[in-house]
């Protein structure tokens, strides 16, 4: 599953990184600790087939539904189901997106059934694009002056050998060409592909304080290195310099 995420790279680095063009609507605020029915950031294709860079409510809200409270129980989707669940059905063959993030949290359940949270990264220092969809939502008495509802939901799959000994799930992270795909491809049936855990290597992590378990909670320190069982210090988060970045995104987008 993801439940939380990082999201504070800037939207006009992302958008140069993605070779998106950002929306006119794009609010941005970083955060350390990216809750459900917050705010995120995704990147879709626009009308004319081009990246767009916008914002969406983490919770997908499907079109049919008569509350957008809905979307609270609809922050992640399993990619084995993608194509059957109702929810999920429509979106899955029409409106794909890239949900933007520095990086992720796992939760692992001890022995004695306490919780230690995990952050985990790209290894290479770029931001992460989870697969994705999206759905424009508004009440049926609406009328055409109503805004939309722009929300998302994150898929998720087993989890691979970078996130396995903390969980066994893990968001769909996807490589450049993936990317690519998932947001090009008119064939659903064709994507299945794509939704697989990430290898060996992709990502890298460490353990953290439990203080990123409240919401309230929202700052860099979050990502502080909590050395266990012995061990002396973990690794920190990579960034990339942009130019590098942007390079890489272009090269393969």
């Amino acid at each position: 599953m993801c439940g939380r995420f990082v999201l504070a790279t800037p939207p006009d680095r992302l958008a140069e990184y993605f070779a998106a063009h950002p929306s006119e609507s794009v609010s941005f605020a970083a955060s350390w600790n990216v809750a459900p029915r917050r705010d995120v950031l995704g990147v879709a294709l626009d009308r004319a087939g081009e990246r767009e860079l916008a914002g969406y409510r983490w919770g997908l809200v499907p079109s049919y539904a008569s509350d957008p409270s809905v979307g609270n129980r609809l922050v992640n989707a399993r990619a084995e189901s993608l194509a059957t669940r109702p929810a999920f059905r429509a979106a899955f063959s029409r409106r794909r997106l890239l949900v933007l993030a520095d990086g992720f949290y796992e939760w692992r359940r001890d022995e004695k059934g306490g919780r230690q949270p995990y952050y985990f990264c790209r290894r290479d220092g770029a931001p992460i694009a989870f697969a994705g969809l999206f759905e424009l939502w508004r009440p049926r008495d609406g009328d055409s002056a109503t805004p939309w509802l722009r929300s998302c939901t994150i898929v998720t799959t087993d989890a691979g050998p970078d996130v396995a000994a903390v969980h066994d799930r893990m968001p769909v992270v996807l490589e450049p060409t993936a990317q690519e795909a998932w947001l090009e491809v008119a064939a659903p049936e064709l994507l299945s592909g794509l939704l697989t855990p990430s290898p060996a290597g992709t990502l890298q992590s460490w353990a953290i304080g439990r203080a990123v378990g409240d919401v309230r909670n929202d700052r860099p320190e979050l990502l502080e290195p909590l050395p266990l069982d012995g061990a002396s210090e973990a690794p920190r988060q990579l960034l990339l310099p942009l130019g590098d970045a942007a390079a890489r995104g272009r090269r393969h987008g």
